[in-house]
């Protein structure tokens, strides 16, 4: 594959890609409901677009069950009827959204009971990734990117691995990752996906003022930002997870071959299959050395 030209970016035009969460296990348990939540979004889409002409919008619905494409601001489609703004933006992007609610729907009803209800962020972020790599290869000079995640849904243990990847994978094409998270609880995967890739992180204390966190946070372009007091994280919470029960952990094992982490000691790595040695304790039997140099001593 070749090698990505060098990045040329244009200091105020942005490309924003978008994560909208739609897992409906989420949104009939919030406060906020998800017509709501539209409302405050598609204004500020239409703010971003507004701020300048060059501006583009990509929208990925992260569903329980899939992800996918539902709106993109530089296609043909959606320039040729109102220059991408109001109200093509508002119809093209909701009726493409609710086909996807549908399809997603129809492959939760072929998944096991018991699941977390979260959403496929990993898939998302990968998805938003990949459009942002197809855009450096389009030419030298090109919108500066960023990824916000509007997200909900509790953080899924199984996806941790998939979204660390994904999350070095930006921070090495210097791609920040905004968040905000509108859930009862954090998300230690946002957390850490802005904390590492330079991005913003945000819980908004009042959900019913949405448009207007997002307009003065997560609104502003990156050369924008080096002149702006936005907000800082208090604390990142950086426990991972555990690769043989996906449960978030404290404390515990790291293979020194391929950095997986277990919650208990195993005999191998489930991973890169290294074999590891039994952990000692202050119970077991003196060594042969201390054995010898006790029988010296005598």
């Amino acid at each position: 594959m070749a090698s990505a030209p060098s990045k040329l970016y244009s200091d105020d035009v942005s490309l924003v890609v978008v994560l909208l969460d739609t897992n409906p296990f989420f949104w009939s348990s919030s406060s906020l409901s998800f017509s709501q939540f539209l409302t405050h979004v598609l204004a500020f889409f239409n703010a971003i677009l507004t701020l300048n002409q060059l501006n583009q919008v990509v929208v990925i619905a992260t569903g329980y069950n899939s992800c996918d494409y539902v709106y993109d601001s530089s296609s043909t489609g959606n320039q040729s009827v109102g220059n991408g703004r109001m109200p093509s933006l508002c119809a093209t992007l909701l009726q493409n959204l609710e086909e996807f609610m549908n399809k997603d729907e129809q492959l939760g009803k072929q998944e096991p009971e018991g699941r977390i209800a979260c959403s496929l962020l990993s898939g998302s972020l990968s998805m938003a990734l990949c459009y942002i790599q197809r855009v450096f290869r389009s030419g030298l000079l090109h919108p500066q990117p960023r990824i916000l995640c509007l997200q909900g849904s509790p953080d899924g243990p199984e996806q941790y691995v998939a979204i660390m990847n994904a999350i070095f994978s930006a921070q090495r094409s210097m791609v920040p990752i905004d968040s905000c998270y509108l859930g009862a609880q954090n998300s230690a995967f946002l957390q850490q996906a802005s904390y590492i890739t330079g991005g913003v992180h945000h819980k908004p204390q009042q959900l019913d003022g949405l448009f207007q966190y997002l307009l003065t946070i997560f609104g502003t372009d990156l050369h924008s930002r080096n002149f702006l007091q936005l907000p800082k994280p208090v604390g990142v919470d950086f426990r991972a997870s555990c690769f043989c029960h996906k449960n978030t952990i404290d404390m515990g094992y790291i293979c020194s071959v391929c950095l997986s982490i277990y919650c208990k000691h195993l005999k191998k790595c489930s991973t890169c299959g290294s074999v590891f040695g039994q952990a000692q304790t202050q119970s077991d039997e003196p060594s042969a050395t201390n054995r010898k140099r006790k029988t010296t001593d005598a």
